[in-house]
């Protein structure tokens, strides 16, 4: 047990001295006597005995109150643990092209940022020793999380992610740059960004192969994966009624930028045309992305005051009940 305000402790003495200050003055009687030395050949009651007991019983519960004040507390664990760990950074595509359903679950199509956010989800929560931010992209890149342990207010912000949350478009070299400019100042021994699009690069500032140099001379690592199948997909529009339709539309991946990009950076590039493929890639690269690393957890403190604090109300509770019942003094 340690104690957070040990401070208060300084009016324990203080209470004892007044304490003995009020004993060594004694009470002055409310009426004269000639002499009490008959009265000394009394058997004592239980009654006066009871008085010099709450005398005590006040006393002890203020010590406590002062002890509840000093807020002790139980530290309920601390460890130092060994385990494998990196900085990662997850780059998603969010322009509307991820609203293409040519990907699969449980036999239900569903559009391919829904598959990526239940894989990335799964990804997360296989590497709980790593530090990952989320950077979405479409026409410009958001910083929707820095670089956290804490996965699962991550995974609360990755339920959030969808389609038209930024301009669209698909800037891939100022995607990147913003993942490197999260892990620019990380000092973790391995740093790689994860990159996912179903496009090709057409808005940014910033041209990729430029960020992928970037990224090499950081020493960091990056994996491309380039979403969706080949040839037309199903797409849902809006009809002039305001229903649902779906209409087979071409979407261009250029594999060839992803490819140099990894190759630039000594990642690798994947394609992913299905939901099975896609949960193979994150789980490939889990495999080849670990590092021994020692972190230092804290576990939360437990605050004792109240077994100090409820005792000591109850005692003055009684004090103050019995002073006024069995054993009231009259002046």
């Amino acid at each position: 047990m340690t104690l957070r305000s040990p401070v208060f402790l300084l009016l324990i003495p203080l209470l004892l001295l007044l304490f003995l200050y009020k004993r060594r003055k004694g009470r002055k009687g409310a009426l004269g006597y000639s002499s009490i030395n008959r009265l000394k050949l009394t058997p004592i009651s239980w009654k006066v005995r009871l008085v010099s007991i709450l005398r005590w019983v006040k006393a002890i519960a203020l010590v406590l109150i002062i002890i509840a004040m000093a807020r002790p507390v139980s530290q309920l664990g601390r460890t130092k643990v060994t385990g494998e760990g990196l900085d990662i950074v997850l780059a998603i595509d969010v322009s509307t092209s991820m609203l293409a359903e040519d990907f699969a679950v449980g036999g239900k199509r569903q559009n391919r940022l829904y598959v990526v956010k239940e894989v990335i989800e799964d990804f997360i929560k296989k590497r709980p020793s790593d530090r990952i931010g989320i950077v979405v992209f479409a026409g410009s890149p958001y910083t929707l999380s820095p670089l956290t342990w804490d996965h699962s207010w991550l995974l609360t912000q990755l339920k959030d992610v969808e389609c038209g949350m930024v301009e669209d478009g698909t800037a891939i070299g100022s995607a990147l740059t913003t993942s490197l400019n999260r892990l620019r100042d990380s000092d973790a021994k391995s740093k790689i960004i994860i990159l996912l699009t179903d496009g090709q690069n057409n808005a940014g500032s910033v041209l990729p192969q430029t960020a992928a140099e970037a990224s090499k001379s950081l020493g960091i690592k990056v994996y491309t994966i380039g979403a969706g199948s080949m040839g037309p997909v199903p797409y849902p529009m809006r009809d002039v009624f305001g229903n649902i339709v779906y209409r087979q539309v071409q979407i261009d991946l250029d594999e060839e930028l992803l490819q140099e990009i990894a190759n630039i950076t000594g990642g690798m590039y994947f394609r992913a045309t299905d939901s099975n493929s896609l949960r193979r890639i994150y789980e490939e690269i889990d495999k080849m992305e670990k590092t021994e690393i020692e972190m230092e957890y804290y576990f939360e403190y437990k605050e004792l005051y109240l077994y100090f604090l409820l005792p000591a109300m109850a005692m003055l509770f009684l004090e103050i009940i019995l002073k006024n019942t069995i054993v009231r003094s009259y002046p």
